[in-house]
């Protein structure tokens, strides 16, 4: 899906679940703060527009996006009554391959945590190419990749405690 046509945050088409009966971790880097800081909002915001209580959204800051695994984890591991942890972060490419083994890196384990835990993971990462791009999709043209990743949290959550048992 080619994002240069349009607002990745448009959640018109779709039905989004009152969040009132769960709780979210957000999991935020602090490198590339402009960018995280603006993704965090984002995804804050969303949840409360969404019924979700302030005193059942954690905040967890960490250095950098590589750390978001490490976090996810631990925040799972001692609070199992979280329902999705939102993890945030922004790697933009720079000139060696360190932003490719960090994109994977984040990516793989992100995934293997919310296996691991049988919990959400949302990837909430924006991987790009220079910082123009980082902020399109950062509350700019793009909308805000921690709106997206709220909706997803959300919707994830509801699926999880509809589904039988």
């Amino acid at each position: 899906m080619s994002s240069s046509l349009k607002n990745l945050s448009d959640f018109s088409h779709t039905t989004i679940p009152n969040g009132g009966d769960f709780k979210f971790a957000i999991v935020v880097a602090e490198w590339n703060a402009e960018i995280t800081g603006k993704l965090y909002k984002g995804a804050f915001d969303t949840l409360i527009k969404h019924g979700v209580k302030e005193q059942n959204i954690l905040s967890y800051p960490v250095p950098g996006s590589y750390e978001l695994t490490a976090a996810a984890d631990i925040v799972l591991s001692n609070n199992a009554t979280i329902d999705a942890v939102i993890c945030l972060g922004c790697v933009i490419q720079g000139e060696t391959r360190h932003f490719d083994f960090i994109c994977n890196a984040v990516a793989n384990g992100l995934a293997n945590v919310g296996l691991k835990h049988n919990k959400t993971i949302v990837f909430g990462v924006l991987t790009t190419d220079n910082q123009e791009q980082a902020l399109a999709r950062a509350g700019g043209k793009h909308g805000n990749k921690g709106d997206e990743a709220a909706i997803t949290a959300l919707k994830m959550a509801h699926l999880s405690a509809n589904l039988p048992k």
